[in-house]
């Protein structure tokens, strides 16, 4: 009984190593349809429907898989073949089945101002070099960023032109006009952005526009008048000069220290509206809109009378003879009809 069970462990073992190296060749009915593009591979043989019944449904696809899959390899090796480094690998060729996208295909990013200029000037974009010589310190160094040619910043010395103020920081100046220039920088990087977005930039003070309306310049003077240290508070008006206008108001806050009995009674009165059962009405609000719907209901009324009286103007008046050179019974030509007597006379 132990030779037998040996037996049985041994065929075991080696079924289960004959099913881990199993051929490369793979028999089918019918050719699969490649698409090595796509490493896509079409299986359109028949389902044995027996075989799938008999066998448990996991153990029928994986194998399915796999012989589908030993295919597609056996194809792939068929392309030509190049070594990368101590690699080998296959150069596909070009997909054959068209996929759908997930997602719909990016636009194409609108030109900036200046593209748009190089490209009515006809400027070609340039690719500069990395490296550039620096006479100063004779060797190659970077174009940009740090240890770069040409590089002022490092200067313990710099020389006071004579136009210029004496006294003046030179130093200073410097690293200010580069913050300026950076902010100029960026400012238009957000310029363009929202000019491609389609989205208004908003201005401060007096944008440059070609053509200045009214808005535009009375905005520009309120800001002028608004950026003294006082806020524009002390500032004179000019003769007939109206009060800007959407400036806001602004927030008024309670005081910290002093005085709590405004506080007190508002926070009594918030308690007291909530303890309530009933909400509280507001008298003049109701007595208004009492006067209001009042009002309405007899300009209706009114509208319905008047509309009624024209109606019947209307009716009584076309009875009229139309008819001019109609015979009446005295014989004379008439205007067409009897005459209406007067009112209050018979």
């Amino acid at each position: 009984m132990a030779a037998c069970s040996v037996e049985a462990l041994l065929a075991k073992a080696e079924q289960e190593e004959a099913e881990k190296l199993k051929s490369i060749s793979v028999q089918k009915e019918l050719d699969l349809e490649f698409d090595i593009g796509n490493l896509l591979a079409c299986d359109r043989n028949r389902i044995e429907s027996r075989d799938f019944r008999e066998q448990k449904k996991e153990d029928f696809l994986c194998a399915l898989a796999r012989d589908n899959t030993q295919l597609l390899v056996n194809e792939i090796w068929k392309q030509p073949t190049e070594r990368v480094e101590e690699a080998i690998v296959v150069k596909l060729p070009d997909p054959a089945t068209p996929l759908p996208r997930e997602k719909p295909p990016p636009k194409a990013k609108p030109p900036t101002k200046w593209e748009e200029f190089a490209k009515l000037k006809g400027i070609q974009k340039k690719k500069k070099t990395n490296l550039v010589w620096d006479e100063t310190a004779k060797e190659w160094r970077r174009r940009w960023g740090y240890k770069r040619a040409k590089d002022d910043t490092k200067e313990w010395l710099i020389e006071v032109p004579e136009t210029a103020d004496p006294n003046e920081d030179q130093f200073a100046k410097r690293v200010k006009a580069k913050k300026e220039r950076v902010a100029k920088n960026e400012f238009n990087r957000l310029k363009n952005i929202a000019r491609a977005q389609k989205i208004k930039v908003p201005g401060v003070g007096l944008t440059p526009v070609a053509q200045q309306s009214k808005d535009d310049l009375a905005k520009a003077v309120s800001v002028a008048r608004s950026s003294t240290a006082s806020a524009g508070r002390f500032q004179d008006r000019l003769p007939k000069e109206k009060p800007p206008r959407n400036t806001g108001k602004k927030r008024k806050f309670e005081p910290l220290i002093g005085d709590f009995s405004n506080e007190k009674h508002k926070q009594l009165e918030l308690l007291k509206l909530m303890d309530s059962k009933k909400p509280k009405m507001d008298i003049t609000k109701a007595v208004n809109k009492q006067m209001r719907e009042e009002d309405r209901e007899e300009a209706a009324a009114k509208y319905k009378k008047g509309g009624a009286g024209k109606r019947g103007r209307k009716g009584n008046m076309s009875g009229k003879g139309k008819g001019k050179g109609v015979r009446g019974k005295g014989g004379k030509t008439g205007g067409g009809g009897k005459k209406r007597a007067k009112p209050g006379k018979h």
